[in-house]
């Protein structure tokens, strides 16, 4: 009756292994570390990296406890441990003196972090510890102003474009179309010239207000965006920039970063464990942009690039090996007309390619400047830092229409990929800068944490004594449970990967609540069996099945309640949901099947069983 089969045993078995070898790199902590990313998204950072990076060490007399290189998505990153901060320190010096011979145009990304202490035999088992809130790590954060009037200027710079090849098209005469401030201006010589081109304009651009004026013998047509195109604009800015966040912070290596919009043109960036506050600014402020230029080739140009000036109306580019172009001023698409860029293969050449997609507005320009200058070469300029280089600069073969582009020309499959990468990687549609910046120490968390510990530890002692002393053996299995119960949750949120936070660590207080009182129904539903002169066997079997139907509805009304504040809440609310559910799910599997596995096999094989150890089984009195 109380016996369970071997596999049932076999599974809470191994589910106390798995708890234990997963919640096992939680109690080792964390070491010093220093972290290797790529500066330029034209930089790869790959295992040949970690050899440099140990050997420019070796040379130093600087031997780190452990390094590995990881893929984080596309984007590569060596880690490295030492043994003490002092060590870690000096080893960044080294590292930036061999890796970054240029200070004022680094290579390499080189920050200070920590790793798990762990064994490497538990990291190569997948066992790592959880993330760790800023609260409880420390860290740092940001509060970034988005400069909308910067993303409304760029669009009006693409709208100006947009406009001149309109007109173009429409074989209007117009003197010039160019952005003024916040607005796109078109200069005629005639005001009929102007009226026929003001009509063409409100057709094929619906999203902007045209209106018209004149300056002297000059007709103007003055173009603005709509209040509901502004609007999007500054949307579309806003999610971009949290987009390339997410990217760049994968350059520091901070566990689960905390990126979310606040209100209309803010945005929040909380660092768990960064400690190098002025590499976190540095990279959150750095400027990216991708544009597309034509190459001015023709001998007048070569001959001014040769003694050394630029023309007026060209600017002077180098390409990722150091030639000097000259390209001209206008910029034909920005990175924001950019979908998607990947590596290929032409199907007639079978040489490596990177294959664009544009978006509707792009593939028009794009098929417009392409029909109109096959044979000329066209550069894809990657803006970092202020500085520009010409990623490519291939020859236009035909004219492309339908937004899907081909790039070939001498690079190999790796180099295809490379460039892929680095137009995919996406840049800042507006600047940003910091307007507020709070610095969490280790100390601080360190107190948190140990505040949060203590007071589960005390709760936990002060439930396992009343337990223990109301009903003797069962509350002893019932603390068993409960134990299994906190290595079960600890386990899944490590294997989880979950970010635990203050609001996370009172979830777990709370599950020890819900759970010992799976426990109390238990035991006095088997209590209520022998009040009715039962035999201890069948009051314990009975008890557990009856008490289920309870167990479950109770646990079932919290756990909805946690999926709902796991749906529509978010920060420290989600955090509490996330642990509220999970722990849930392990109470009720560790109160019915594990507190009935010790149960099963302390008293399953007596036959004659008398009496179990269950409290004082207070028999109501008969009349």
């Amino acid at each position: 009756m109380n016996r369970y089969p071997l596999w049932k045993y076999l599974i809470v078995l191994a589910a106390v292994l798995i708890g234990v070898l997963y919640t096992l790199p939680n109690l080792y902590g964390e070491s010093p570390a220093v972290q290797i990313a790529g500066a330029k998204t034209a930089v790869k950072v790959d295992q040949g990296t970690l050899s440099r990076a140990e050997q420019a060490l070796d040379q130093a007399g600087l031997n780190p406890t452990a390094g590995s290189f990881e893929m984080n998505g596309p984007v590569g990153t060596v880690r490295l441990r030492f043994d003490s901060t002092d060590t870690q320190l000096k080893a960044k010096d080294q590292l930036e003196k061999v890796l970054n011979p240029d200070p004022q145009n680094p290579d390499y990304t080189i920050a200070l972090n920590l790793m798990s202490a762990s064994p490497n035999w538990l990291t190569a088992l997948g066992a790592h510890p959880m993330y760790l809130g800023l609260d409880l790590r420390g860290g740092v954060h940001f509060l970034l102003q988005v400069d909308m009037q910067g993303a409304l200027t760029s669009r009006y710079d693409s709208m100006a474009g947009e406009a001149r090849t309109i007109l173009r098209d429409a074989k209007l005469k117009v003197e010039d179309v160019e952005r003024n401030q916040q607005s796109v201006r078109a200069t005629f010589a005639t005001q009929e010239d102007r009226d026929a081109a003001i009509d063409t304009l409100r057709r094929a651009m619906p999203e902007m207000v045209f209106t018209t004026g004149q300056s002297g013998d000059q007709w103007l047509v003055d173009g603005t965006l709509s209040p509901a195109s502004i609007t999007q604009v500054q949307d579309n800015a806003l999610k971009q920039n949290i987009q390339t966040l997410h990217n760049r912070i994968n350059e520091l290596g901070v566990a689960e970063p905390v990126i979310q919009q606040q209100g209309g043109d803010r945005i929040v960036v909380q660092l768990p464990g960064v400690q190098d506050v002025a590499k976190a600014k540095d990279i959150l402020g750095r400027t990216a942009t991708l544009e597309i230029h034509m190459v001015d080739d023709s001998p007048t140009a070569m001959a001014a690039l040769a003694s050394g000036r630029v023309p007026f109306g060209l600017v002077r580019y180098t390409d990722r090996d150091g030639r000097p172009l000259l390209l001209r001023r206008q910029v034909i698409l920005t990175g924001e007309n950019l979908q998607d860029a990947q590596p290929g293969r032409d199907q007639q050449t079978q040489q490596p390619t990177v294959n664009l997609t544009l978006d509707s507005k792009g593939a028009r320009i794009f098929r417009d400047v392409t029909r109109d200058n096959i044979g000329k070469r066209m550069a894809i300029v990657l803006f970092e830092n202020g500085k520009g280089e010409v990623v490519t600069a291939p020859v236009i073969r035909s004219e492309i229409p339908g937004g899907q582009v081909q790039i070939s020309g001498s690079m190999n499959a790796q180099e295809a990929a490379d460039v892929a990468l680095l137009l995919r990687a996406g840049s800042l549609a507006a600047p940003m800068h910091i307007i507020e910046e709070r610095t969490i120490g280790p100390s601080l968390g360190a107190a948190n944490i140990k505040q949060g510990f203590d007071s589960t530890l005390y709760g936990f002692t002060a439930i396992a004594i009343f337990i223990i002393l109301y009903y003797h053996l069962f509350g002893v299995f019932s603390t068993l449970g409960l134990s299994f119960n906190v290595l079960l949750l600890l386990a899944v949120l490590s294997m989880l990967q979950a970010t635990l936070t203050l609001p996370g660590i009172a979830a777990i207080a709370l599950t020890l609540g819900m759970a010992i009182d799976a426990n109390v129904l238990i035991n006095e539903r088997i209590r209520e069996e022998l009040r009715a002169g039962l035999p201890p066997q069948q009051a314990i079997h009975l008890g557990f099945d009856r008490a289920w139907a309870t167990i479950f509805d109770s646990n079932l009304t919290s756990l909805i309640v946690g999926v709902a504040l796991l749906a529509f809440g978010t920060g420290p609310v989600r955090g509490f949901a996330v642990v509220h559910c999970i722990g849930i799910l392990t109470s009720m599997f560790s109160s019915v099947v594990g507190v009935r596995a010790l149960a099963n096999l302390w008293y399953g094989r007596q036959r004659k069983l008398k009496s179990i150890s269950i409290g004082q089984v207070w028999k109501p009195k008969q009349d």
